[in-house]
């Protein structure tokens, strides 16, 4: 049983969910056939108010267009859970696939579906902690 309020609100914040919309995700010209305007929407309907959404600007990976960024939720980082990276995310599968795992709990607290090990990347140190921070 939880009883401080602080470990309450702990384990009741949600994973944090970063699309980038940059220089080259989201963009129809590199990538055609990708409803990139609807992505946004679809997740958070997805998603259903389980975690937050945010469009962020150019994340610097621009080969993997188009990339989502999928942080712990304070629960899960205290299990483990690190920032997931996944790129290459261009159909509504993948987007249904990331929602099911963040509404099971996320990265440190349910399983990733085994399709997102096929969109998952690695980023350098520098992305990785410009996001973080």
């Amino acid at each position: 049983m939880i009883d401080k309020p602080a470990e309450r609100a702990a384990t009741a914040t949600p994973c944090r969910v970063t699309v980038c919309r940059g220089c080259c995700c989201g963009d129809a010209a590199k990538i055609p056939g990708v409803d990139h305007a609807g992505q946004i929407p679809k997740l958070r309907a997805a998603l259903d108010g389980a975690a937050p959404v945010r469009a962020s600007e150019c994340l610097d990976v621009c080969d993997q267009a188009n990339v989502v960024v999928v942080q712990p939720s304070p629960a899960g980082r205290a299990a483990g859970g690190r920032p997931v990276w996944l790129g290459l995310v261009n159909d509504d599968e993948a987007l249904a696939d990331i929602a099911a795992w963040i509404r099971a709990g996320g990265p440190g607290l349910a399983e990733p579906p085994g399709v997102l090990d096929l969109y998952a990347i690695t980023v350098s140190r520098q992305v990785r902690e410009g996001l973080e921070s």
